[in-house]
C-alpha cells in the first residue's frame, strides 16, 4: 500500500506542472495574484457583493482621469485574478504611486456598477516594490 501512495505523489506533482505548461501566462499571473490575495486574508474581488466592506488586493492594470459630475475622479481597475474591480478617488487628478502594474491594497465599502464592483475613496496601502 505504501509504494501505491508514493506512486500517485510523483505524478500529482507531474500533473500540475504539466498544467503549468500548458497555462497561458496570463493564467499563470491570475493563479499568482489569487495566492498573493488569499495569502493577505483579503476577500476574493469575484465573491464581493453590493455594500459589502471588503479588503481586496491586486494589480492596477489601468489608471484613468474621468471628470464625473464635473469634479475630476482618478479610476483605476483592481485586478486579483478572478475578477476586476474599480478604484474611484474622487475629488483626485493623481495619486504619487498609483500607475498601471502597481499592487496595493484597498479596504472599503463594494457598490455595485452595473453588476461591476467599484470602491470610492477607499482607505488604500501601496505594496512594497520589491514585492512586485
Amino acid at each position: 500500500m505504501t509504494g501505491a501512495t508514493g506512486n500517485k505523489r510523483p505524478q500529482g506533482r507531474l500533473r500540475r506542472m504539466l498544467g503549468r505548461l500548458a497555462s497561458t501566462q496570463e493564467e499563470l499571473q491570475a493563479e499568482e495574484l489569487q495566492q498573493d490575495a488569499a495569502d493577505a486574508g483579503c476577500t476574493p474581488i469575484a465573491t464581493c457583493g453590493d455594500r459589502q466592506i471588503v479588503t481586496v488586493t491586486g494589480t492596477l492594470r489601468t489608471v484613468t482621469l474621468r471628470p464625473r459630475a464635473g469634479v475630476p475622479a482618478l479610476e483605476a481597475e483592481l485586478f486579483d485574478g478572478s475578477a476586476a474591480l474599480d478604484v474611484v478617488w474622487l475629488g483626485r487628478r493623481a495619486i504619487a504611486g498609483i500607475e498601471p502594474g502597481r499592487k496595493l491594497i484597498a479596504s472599503g465599502r463594494v457598490s455595485m456598477n452595473r453588476g461591476r464592483p467599484v470602491l470610492f475613496n477607499p482607505k488604500y496601502e501601496l505594496r512594497p516594490v520589491g514585492q512586485e
